[in-house]
């Protein structure tokens, strides 16, 4: 079992279902998928830049990644219909967890200028979470001396909270370093 998923079930469940007062199992918020997503703005006709992007978020996530095409042109953009425009990859499961206890033990204290992450800015209002990386090379699988071209991603938490407060709570059991309110 892996630590992420036991400490969901020997810490987080209980504590969740003390601070909500859950009495069914089942209701009890957990993390459901874990979304990396990269856009290709700078190398949209890179092909070279395109592939080390779908590398990176292959080696950061252990699958293959889906590179995403534009539904319609935009002119100002210039960006045509069909054109690949970013990568994402979904993580359940197992390397869902290994991935979230990476994330926090790994990636977030490596960020340069990381204060905690905003409370106010990243929960959608559904539960869900979204955390964005200026460098990629703050995970522990990039190396950086084999780094061609730094680029951003994006991080998305979904979880089966009703509420913001409900998933703060579930992310904070987990570890995740939130700012304090002042």
């Amino acid at each position: 079992m892996r630590r992420f998923q036991k400490k969901y079930i020997d810490t987080v469940a209980p504590k969740m279902r003390q601070a909500f007062g859950y009495t069914n199992t089942l209701a009890i918020p957990k993390i459901e998928k874990v979304v990396l997503n990269a856009g290709l703005s700078k190398g949209l006709n890179d092909k070279k830049y395109q592939d080390a992007v779908e590398r990176t978020l292959q080696r950061i996530s252990g699958q293959k990644p889906v590179m995403t095409k534009a539904k319609k042109s935009i002119s100002n953009f210039k960006i045509r219909e069909g054109m690949v425009v970013g990568a994402k990859v979904t993580i359940r499961g197992g390397r869902m967890y290994d991935f979230l206890d990476k994330l926090v033990s790994v990636a977030l204290p490596r960020m340069r200028d990381f204060h905690g992450l905003d409370p106010e800015k990243g929960f959608d209002g559904h539960g869900n979470f979204s955390l964005g990386f200026r460098e990629h090379i703050v995970f522990p699988e990039i190396g950086s001396d084999e780094v061609e071209n730094i680029h951003g991603l994006e991080v998305t938490i979904a979880t089966t909270a009703k509420t913001k407060d409900e998933a703060r709570v579930l992310l904070q059991s987990f570890g995740f370093p939130f700012k304090q309110n002042k």
